[in-house]
């Protein structure tokens, strides 16, 4: 089944970006209160490029990552100075650089924590859904905008949470056009997500959110890291995607 295909990417994009947009602001200071003013930020399942343009915006350079090509038409569009490659974060090695991040639940999408065994850069910044989260967000919801419509069915068993998302589109004169996909994720504990860091070779803490222009999302565990391993050398902080 397709995962964002392109009904659902540009529903998303329309209609769900104010996680990335609300986030930039708070996600701009941790860069710079960590010392990272400039270099290569690696946006992992990067999706319409909300984030990505928030960082060229900034000063910083960019690559994109996201399984979607769909997702990453619009993010090239969006964030037309950063660089994007279609990749799945499941077996993605990133380049040497400064951050690393990993926003909307990325990482439970790819089902693994390895990708951070896999990290090269001074800070993580990234979040991941909890058990809680299917808890709190099971049932059916709607939601609507110019020309689409969308249901989403939450269900969880077994540690991992299922969403059925049912698209309607506007198509024609009069005309609707529907689309199905259904995403599967991994629910993470934080003391895992901790242990893991450890392993990796980071401080890792838990963070109340990335800021405070951020709403509360339910069942979600936001996470900082710092890497143990040398501060970054001048091809760090010069890199470029």
């Amino acid at each position: 089944m397709a995962f964002y295909a392109h009904d659902l990417a540009a529903i998303h994009d329309a209609g769900f970006g104010d996680f990335a947009r609300d986030a930039a602001p708070g996600l701009l200071r941790r860069l710079r209160r960590a010392g990272i003013d400039d270099g290569l930020v690696v946006d992992l399942g990067c999706g319409s490029g909300i984030w990505a343009r928030a960082l060229t915006d900034a000063g910083y350079d960019v690559l994109g990552i996201d399984q979607s090509e769909d997702m990453l038409r619009i993010a090239r569009r969006q964030a037309p100075r950063a660089r994007f490659e279609q990749a799945s974060v499941v077996d993605y090695a990133p380049p040497p650089c400064a951050a690393i991040t990993a926003l909307g639940e990325v990482l439970c999408y790819a089902g693994s924590l390895s990708v951070l065994g896999r990290a090269d850069a001074e800070l993580l910044l990234f979040d991941v859904a909890t058990p809680a989260r299917a808890r709190l967000t099971a049932g059916r919801t709607f939601a609507e905008g110019d020309g689409w419509l969308m249901c989403n069915e939450v269900t969880a068993a077994d540690g991992r949470l299922r969403r059925r998302i049912t698209t309607f589109t506007r198509a024609g004169r009069g005309g609707w056009r529907r689309d199905d996909e259904e995403h599967r994720l991994r629910l993470f504990d934080p003391a895992e997500v901790l242990a893991e860091l450890d392993r990796a070779g980071y401080e890792g803490r838990r963070i109340r959110s990335y800021g405070r222009e951020l709403r509360p999302y339910p069942g979600l565990a936001y996470f900082e890291a710092v890497s143990r391993r040398a501060r970054r050398g001048p091809g760090r902080r010069a890199g470029r995607a």
